[in-house]
């Protein structure tokens, strides 16, 4: 189910099938619990999946790590490796699973409430498709922030270290 009442019937692997080739560095794709609100902003599309939120989770990496023009910075919450078992039934087999998944990615661990603001930020003028799978564990969202595939930080730094009137010649040189 989207909170787009055009989009109701399509299921959420064709809206992220059909949002994938669209977005690029800026843009997130959010994995979130069965508690992550709906938000208001109209750049950030809510889809329920139904779906288990690992295997919602292994899908939408399968598909960016197949991509060539994105590549995904990963946020998770601080607070989730906190939680314990005996107030989130499962939660020290999900953390394992998510360690494995998400092994050879840039993975970041932040204050649940800084991601939202760098959630909150992006939004303003990037688009956000928010899957949510129906885990109930708490702080197990996990946050993809769409960075470009084939160009790497690397080459970013290299090419911002060139003077300016370099940097311009080449734009306008053949």
């Amino acid at each position: 189910m989207s909170t787009n009442p055009d989009r109701e019937s399509e299921s959420w692997e064709s809206s992220f099938k059909r949002l994938l080739p669209l977005y690029g560095h800026r843009n997130w794709i959010v994995v979130a619990d069965s508690a992550y609100p709906a938000q208001s902003n109209p750049g950030i599309e809510t889809v329920f999946t139904g779906g288990d939120h690992t295997e919602v989770l292994k899908k939408v990496l399968d598909a960016i790590g197949a991509s060539i023009h994105v590549r995904t910075n990963v946020y998770l919450d601080a607070e989730l490796k906190e939680v314990a078992e005996e107030d989130a039934p499962g939660v020290s087999a999900l953390r394992k699973e998510m360690i494995r998944q998400l092994a050879g990615n840039n993975t970041h661990e932040l204050a649940h409430e800084e991601i939202i603001a760098r959630l909150d930020r992006a939004g303003k003028l990037f688009r956000i498709l928010i899957l949510k799978s129906t885990l109930a564990i708490p702080y197990s969202s996990v946050f993809l922030e769409l960075d470009c595939g084939y160009w790497s930080e690397e080459a970013e730094e290299r090419l911002r270290r060139v003077q300016p009137d370099k940097a311009a010649a080449a734009l306008y040189s053949g």
